[in-house]
């Protein structure tokens, strides 16, 4: 099995340590370098643990014949753009359990219209983790509110529209969030 593991570490910017480290349970950084330089066998149990580690899909390890790379050709900084020092690819956008959509209609805040918003659906013990992030709350007969979260106390989270010139709304005990993780917009 060919892997990706040293590519999707490189486009994650972690090191062979931050890997080991965030592993359950943690393990070497030699033992981490053995599995993506191939030395090392690497089993599902493997490539479950480093994909957890790494914040990806398993799949996203694994070279498969009918998914293309990405290869990065430059990056850019803001002194312009750079050839990389070593080879690179990106990995594209998938989907996965949890996830829901905002289709932009019209543009407002950061967004414009055409955008997509991938959300992760998230239960009120994980409300804390979504602070100064944009979320997606469900409200009464259907309707939704979409806003930075600002703040939180005893079951009620504060909501700031993204719109200019809008007030901050509180929302008492929402069932569920969902934070925005990926923006997919066409140029």
């Amino acid at each position: 099995m060919i892997t990706r593991i040293r590519e999707v570490r490189r486009a994650r910017k972690m090191t062979l340590q931050d890997v080991a480290d965030r592993c359950t349970p943690p393990t070497t950084p030699q033992t981490i370098g053995r599995l993506e330089t191939g030395t090392r066998t690497v089993s599902v149990g493997w490539l479950n643990r480093i994909a957890a580690a790494l914040g990806v899909e398993a799949g996203d390890l694994v070279k498969l014949p009918d998914r293309e790379d990405i290869p990065v050709a430059a990056i850019l900084e803001s002194d312009g753009a750079h050839a990389p020092r070593r080879e690179g690819v990106v990995i594209p956008p998938q989907s996965a359990p949890g996830l829901v959509a905002i289709i932009v209609a019209g543009g407002v805040g950061d967004y414009r219209g055409g955008d997509e918003i991938w959300l992760s659906r998230i239960g009120p013990e994980a409300f804390g983790q979504a602070m100064n992030r944009d979320i997606l709350l469900p409200r009464p007969a259907g309707r939704f509110l979409f806003g930075r979260l600002i703040g939180r106390e005893e079951g009620k989270l504060h909501i700031l529209p993204l719109g200019s010139g809008q007030r901050q709304l509180v929302v008492a005990d929402p069932p569920w969030a969902a934070v925005a993780v990926r923006l997919i917009r066409a140029l």
